[in-house]
Parts: C-alpha cells; structure tokens; sequence
C-alpha cells in the first residue's frame, strides 16, 4: 500500500507518515445531509461497510475512551465498559469528544487525537487485510491495517460491536 499524505494532512494522517506506516487517503465527496457518515463514506467509495469503522467516543465510568466499530453495526456499551474494566458506559458528550480528539463529529479519527484516550478495536477487525477509519475530517477515510490501527493506538481488541445484516 502506498503512503499518501499530499493535501489531505491531518493529525490523523501525520501521525501515519510519522510513525512510518502505509495507508491509503480515500476522499470522497462529503453530504451534510447524509444520516450516516460511515455508511456514506462505505457508500461513496464502494467498500463492503464491514470494512468501514466508525470512531465513537464513550464515557466509561467518568473516563473518555474510543470505541471503533463496523459501521453496519452498533456499539454495545456493556461490552465496551467491560474491555476496559469498567461498570458503564454511555456515549460521550459530543462537545466534550470534540475537545478532547481536536476533531468534529462525524470526522473523529481514532489517530492523532488532541489527547489519546484507552481505545477499544472490535474485534472484527483482525480478520481482515484493511480496514478503514475516519481520515480526521468529513470525507476522508484512511485505510491500514487494522493491527497497524491496535498498534498506534495502543488499543485492546474485543468484542464490543453488535453485528446487523448477517
């Protein structure tokens, strides 16, 4: 896979080039209408969603953590609470993930977050070569593989994704 950062820099992506590892920038055409940014960005670059994660911010028993799940599923909470040792969890606040990655909604990448919070990867995604993941910003997608992903982010990996279609 080539690297490629040219016009498309985020901290996401410089901190891909940083830490040497081949990606790929998949822009697309972004729609503020879209209902679903990660089936949009599935949709618009004619990749199976399953290969599409989707970056959520979670509160777990007061802490911020990252959740990155399949984008045709949902994330379980328990399951997420339970991967980082925790009672509960709930979806963050959205101004407060904003604060926290650098990032807006619907463009939080996993990589290069203003402060690196305890990140869960589903599982999921180890059985595949690729997979991709919010770029940093609405429209962009970032494909790598998912072990380079747990390695970057220091991240555990589990079952913590609900599965539809299947």
């Amino acid at each position: 896979m080539a690297r490629k950062q040219a016009s498309q820099g985020t901290p996401a992506t410089a901190a891909l080039a940083a830490a040497g590892v081949p990606f790929v920038a998949r822009p697309y055409s972004h729609d503020p209408a879209a209902a679903s940014y990660g089936l949009e960005a599935a949709e618009m670059l004619g990749v199976d969603p399953s290969r599409v994660f989707k970056t959520l911010m979670v509160d777990v028993d007061g802490r911020l953590a990252v959740g990155v799940v399949p984008v045709n599923g949902n994330l379980d909470l328990k399951a997420m609470a339970a991967a980082l040792g925790g009672k509960k969890a709930a979806l963050a606040d959205p101004a407060a993930a904003e604060r926290r990655t650098g990032y807006v909604l619907g463009g939080i990448s996993p990589l290069g977050q203003r402060q690196p919070s305890p990140t869960v990867v589903d599982d999921s995604a180890l059985g595949l070569d690729t997979i991709l993941v919010s770029g940093g910003r609405r429209g962009l997608d970032i494909e790598l593989s998912p072990a380079e992903l747990v390695r970057l982010t220091g991240a555990r990996t589990a079952r913590i994704g609900t599965r539809r279609n299947q």
